[in-house]
């Protein structure tokens, strides 16, 4: 009696009184790939309430990165061993670059060609004029925009692309990472997912451009946000 390719794809290997499993390389694409989509699903219609969505998210992936592909949060560009200081301050610099660029040239640009258009913000009104919001939401965009945002689409999602795709598959996971960021910002409309590809692209470079190093794009973005919800805060966007 034969048995399925699937199953000669799982081989079981005994640990003590747990069967663990090794998976292929094509099961595990398969798995990332559902990964990827639920990721960029799960976010934004569970209704968790003030981004606890991420707990879940990085948990699934952690389970993954463990019993799936044997890999570690190392291996998507993320470890405590290294970090550097260049990374806030160079981070910092950067932000302040490229929000300048999109605020004063690349948008006001953008908005002749789509004149009904505005980036929808509205998620964060209730930050304007409230110091306690602005904080709260300020510690917010360090946790989930600089930390699990990164982690999740310029680590865990563009490796998996990385491996999907053989051939010429820096290039290809680094574009379509920048699409599946800025559509994941859907909500904020067409400027908006533009804004945020743009800035995904800065982000996602400034990883690859120092050694892939995650810590980098963690602070590029934490700090693009800081200076964006600065500008709600004071009523200014």
């Amino acid at each position: 009696m034969q048995k399925c390719s699937l199953c000669k794809e799982l081989i079981p290997i005994q640990f003590g009184n747990v069967i663990m499993q090794k998976f292929s390389s094509t099961i595990q694409k398969i798995i990332s790939a559902f990964i990827i989509v639920f990721a960029f699903l799960f976010p934004h219609y569970t209704g968790f309430p003030f981004f606890s969505y991420t707990i879940i998210v990085l948990f699934v992936i952690w389970l993954f990165l463990k019993y799936i592909s044997k890999e570690s949060f190392n291996d998507i560009f993320f470890s405590f061993k290294i970090f550097q200081s260049k990374a806030i301050w160079s981070g910092a610099i950067a932000a302040i670059i490229l929000f300048s660029l999109l605020q004063y040239v690349i948008m006001p640009l953008l908005q002749r060609f789509f004149p009904t258009q505005t980036i929808n913000l509205h998620d964060y009104d209730f930050i304007k004029g409230n110091l306690v919001n602005y904080i709260l939401v300020m510690i917010a965009a360090l946790i989930v925009g600089g930390f699990y945002e990164e982690l999740v689409f310029h680590g865990f999602i563009f490796t998996r692309f990385e491996r999907i795709f053989n051939r010429q598959q820096t290039v290809i996971a680094f574009t379509l990472t920048t699409i599946v960021f800025a559509a994941y910002h859907f909500q904020q409309g067409i400027l908006g997912m533009i804004n945020a590809g743009i800035a995904g692209c800065a982000y996602h470079a400034f990883i690859l451009k120092n050694n892939r190093n995650l810590w980098y794009g963690l602070f590029f973005h934490a700090f693009y946000d800081f200076i964006g919800l600065s500008f709600i805060y004071a009523g200014h966007n």
